[in-house]
């Protein structure tokens, strides 16, 4: 099981997958904005999303979970 967590506070801009969805390595969850940048979230490990933590318009701390991959 990988926990995918925020490396900074951020706002969650866009969620691009959904709980139950497959991804692999190097997928694109979701897209973080800060300070008018666009910072995309990557799977570390391929599985399916078990848990998704975020809704878009959210504002994550860093360390916050984002989403869990089994």
């Amino acid at each position: 099981m990988g926990e995918v967590r925020a490396e900074m506070v951020a706002n969650v801009w866009k969620v691009v997958v959904r709980e139950g969805e497959v991804v692999s390595e190097g997928d694109t969850l979701v897209i973080l904005e800060s300070m008018k940048m666009e910072i995309p979230v990557l799977a570390e490990d391929g599985g399916v999303v078990s848990q998704l933590q975020v809704a878009e318009g959210d504002v994550i701390q860093e360390g916050d979970l984002i989403a869990v991959i089994d």
